[in-house]
Parts: structure tokens; C-alpha cells; sequence
């Protein structure tokens, strides 16, 4: 199997709280791009937008996924790295992509704020328009999906291992 599990989905779904917990569950490294996309360029994602505008920040990211060298990781993504078929590719040639699907409603709860969290927003979308238009994305991108909606983590985290073993296997024919 790909030696990566790379976790995409919606800001808000999880990505980064069960990547981690998942990156231990399997003994695994953990990496979220987010925060290296901030370490490189010494702001946080909404500076980055504000000051640099959405397209900028789309290469920023782009250019930090593709510099990215490693294996036996869970990589938890931006929620805009699917705007990039170039980043996707390259993540998907060396790891399994997760799609973690939440409802929109839950979405909805859990960003409370979404002003400050640097969610890649155009004009006056809202954030219904931003999770519609996004959706087909991810699932054109994701090898596994798995409903993390009104879960808790560590059910979530339990059902992730299961698909992952389960995708495993039946990538090696088992």
C-alpha cells in the first residue's frame, strides 16, 4: 500500500483533530499542511489571504504540497487543496486520499467563526456555496470515503482505521 494518508474535506471536518489521533493509532508521522503553509511564510492562513488574495495563497499551497518528501504519514490538508489538480496528483501518488464527509449543517455548527479560520472563500460566497461547490471535488479526489457526521472522534477514528485496513486489503487482493 502507499505509504501516506492523506485526509481531505471540509475546514471544520476534522482533518487535523483525527489526524493526529489517527497518525498514533497507526504509529505513523503526522503533518498538517496548514501549518506548514504558516511556519514558511511566518503568517497565519487568513493573513495570508488578506494581505496575498485567494489566488496567492492557492499557489502558496500548492507549492508547499508539492515540496512535501515524505512517507509513513498522515498529512491532514487545507480544505482548498483540491482546487489544485497538480497538489491532489502528487499527494495521491505517494498515499491513500480519506475523505472525511460532515453534513453541511454540522459543518455550519462547527465554524462558528469562519472569518479568522482562512477558508479560501471568493467574493460574497457564502459558506453553503463554498461546501456545494467543493463537494464533487472531493469526492472525485478521495480513494475512501468515511461519514464523520455526528460522530464522535474516537468513533471516527475507529471507523478510519477500518476503511483504511479495508482499502489495503483490497488493494493487495485480499
Amino acid at each position: 500500500m502507499k505509504s501516506n494518508i492523506v485526509l481531505i474535506g471540509m475546514s471544520g471536518a476534522g482533518k487535523s483533530t483525527l489526524g493526529v489521533l489517527l497518525a498514533k493509532a497507526l504509529g505513523m508521522d503526522f503533518i498538517d499542511t496548514d501549518i506548514l503553509i504558516q511556519q514558511r511564510e511566518s503568517r497565519l492562513l487568513q493573513q495570508i489571504i488578506d494581505e496575498d488574495g485567494i489566488d496567492r495563497f492557492l499557489e502558496i499551497e500548492e507549492a508547499t504540497i508539492l515540496k512535501l518528501d515524505i512517507k509513513n504519514c498522515v498529512v491532514a490538508t487545507g480544505g482548498s487543496v483540491i482546487y489544485s489538480d497538480t497538489a491532489m496528483r502528487a499527494l495521491k501518488k505517494q498515499g491513500v486520499a480519506v475523505y472525511l464527509y460532515v453534513g453541511f449543517e454540522e459543518i455550519r455548527r462547527r465554524l462558528a467563526d469562519i472569518k479568522t479560520r482562512g477558508i479560501v472563500m471568493h467574493g460574497s460566497a457564502s459558506l453553503y456555496d463554498i461546501y456545494t461547490e467543493r463537494l464533487p471535488l472531493y469526492e472525485k479526489y478521495g480513494d475512501i470515503k468515511v461519514d464523520c457526521t455526528s460522530r464522535r472522534v474516537e468513533e471516527s477514528v475507529e471507523q478510519l482505521v477500518r476503511e483504511i485496513k479495508r482499502f489495503a486489503d483490497a488493494q493487495a487482493g485480499i
